[in-house]
C-alpha cells in the first residue's frame, strides 16, 4: 500500500480505511514479526508518513516496532539496514534523537564496507547517516564517528552516473556536508507560495531597499524560500510537508537536514511555519524580529523568538485535528527500562 502512494495511488476513503484497520494489528504481533517484517514495516509507515498519511495507531506501531530494532540487530541484512535507517532517518524528531543515534550506532559499522549493497541502498544509507549528523549536529553534538562514515560512503558513490534527480540531491547534500567539490549538477523545481510571497512582499514593503532573493539554490543544495544575501540570512517558510503527520512541530528528516546543511554553510537560519502567516498580526512580530537581526530596532510590541525550543525526551504527534497530542512518548530512558527492568538514571537536558 505505501508502494501504490509512492507511485501515485489516491488515497481514497476505503484506502484510509484499510490502513488504520491493519494499524492496530502491528502491535498485537510485533513479537511475531521477523527481521524482514519490521524492515519493510518501518520503511512503509515512513512511506506513507511521507506522503502526507497520518493516522494515532502509527504512533503505537512505530513504537512497538522500534523496541524490538535492538533485540533483532543481530538478525537484519545489509538491504534491511538500509530500509531501516532511511525509515527511521525519515520520521524526524518523531524518534527521540538518543534513540536514534543508539540505533544507527548498533547498525551502522555492520554494514559501511559492505560489498553487497546496491547503489540504491548506499544512497539510502548514505541520506539517512546525513540525517542523524543533521540532528546532531542542530542540538550542538558531536558526529565525528558518523561523519567518517558519511565519507566512506560518499567515496562509493560520488562517481556513480545516475539520471535519478533523487540520487543527483543525496550526492550534492553528501559533498556539501563534508566541504568536497560537487561532483553533479542537481536540478532542483522550484515553486512560489502564496504565503512565501506574502511574506516577501510584507518584508520588502518594510524595507524597500532590502535585496531579496527567492528559490536560490546555495552550495548545490535545495533552494531556500528567501535569501538575504547582504545579511547571510535565510528565511524559510515551512508549509505542512516539512513536518511529521504536518502538525507544525515535529519537523522530518528532510526539514532538519536542509536546516543543518544551510547553518553548516554558514547561514542563519530562520524558520516560520506557514500556520503563523496567516494574517499580519501574526506576520508582524517575525518581521520585527527580521529587522532586529538585520540592524533596524524593533516596533514596540510584543514579540516572539524564532529561535524555536525542541523538546530533548519525546516526540509530538497530531490528532485528526492538527492539534498537538503529548501521548505515545517514546525514549531512550524508557526504552533502556524495558530492555533491563530497571529506572533509568534521568539526565539534564538543556534546551537547543
Amino acid at each position: 500500500m505505501a508502494k501504490l502512494v509512492d507511485n501515485g495511488q489516491e488515497r481514497t476513503p476505503q484506502f484510509n480505511e484499510a490502513v488504520a484497520a491493519l494499524l492496530p494489528h502491528i502491535n498485537t504481533e510485533k513479537a511475531n514479526f521477523k527481521p524482514q517484517e519490521i524492515a519493510n514495516l518501518l520503511w512503509a509507515m515512513a512511506k506513507l508518513v511521507d506522503n502526507g498519511e497520518w493516522k494515532s495507531e502509527l504512533n503505537e506501531a512505530v513504537a512497538a516496532l522500534l523496541r524490538h530494532v535492538n533485540t533483532q540487530k543481530a538478525n537484519f541484512k545489509p538491504k534491511e539496514i538500509a530500509n531501516l535507517l532511511w525509515a527511521t532517518a525519515k520520521l524526524g524528531e518523531f524518534v527521540e534523537l538518543n534513540l536514534l543515534t543508539s540505533m544507527f550506532e548498533s547498525l551502522v559499522y555492520r554494514i559501511s564496507k559492505n560489498p553487497q549493497l546496491s547503489q540504491q541502498d548506499i544512497l539510502m544509507y548514505l541520506w539517512g547517516v546525513m540525517v542523524c549528523c543533521a540532528r546532531l549536529s542542530l542540538d550542538s553534538r558531536s558526529n565525528n564517528w558518523f561523519e567518517k562514515h558519511m565519507d566512506d560512503l560518499f567515496t562509493r558513490v560520488k562517481n556513480i552516473s545516475s539520471d535519478n534527480e533523487d540520487d543527483q540531491r543525496i550526492i550534492a547534500m553528501a559533498a556539501s556536508w563534508l566541504g568536497r567539490a560537487c561532483p553533479v549538477v542537481p536540478n532542483y523545481r522550484t515553486t512560489i507560495s502564496k504565503p512565501q510571497a506574502d511574506f516577501r512582499d510584507q518584508l520588502q514593503s518594510c524595507f524597500p531597499s532590502l535585496q531579496i532573493e527567492e528559490e536560490k539554490s546555495l552550495n548545490s543544495l535545495p533552494p531556500v524560500d528567501l535569501l538575504l544575501p547582504d545579511h547571510n540570512m535565510v528565511i524559510e517558510i515551512q508549509g505542512p510537508s516539512h513536518f511529521v503527520g504536518g502538525d507544525f512541530k515535529t519537523r522530518n528528516g528532510s526539514t532538519l537536514l536542509k536546516i543543518a546543511l544551510l547553518q553548516k554553510a554558514g547561514f542563519e537560519v530562520i524558520e516560520i511555519p506557514v500556520n503563523m502567516l496567516l494574517n499580519q498580526d501574526l506576520m508582524k512580530p517575525y518581521i520585527d524580529q527580521i529587522k532586529a537581526r538585520i540592524g533596524f530596532p524593533p516596533q514596540e510590541h510584543g514579540s516572539v523568538s524564532l529561535k524555536r525550543r525542541w523538546a530533548d525526551a519525546a516526540y509530538v504527534t497530531a490528532d485528526k485535528g492538527g492539534q498537538p497530542s503529548d501521548h505515545g512518548y517514546l525514549n531512550a530512558e524508557k526504552h533502556l527500562e524495558e530492555q533491563s527492568d530497571k529506572p533509568a538514571k534521568r539526565k539534564k537536558t538543556n534546551s537547543q
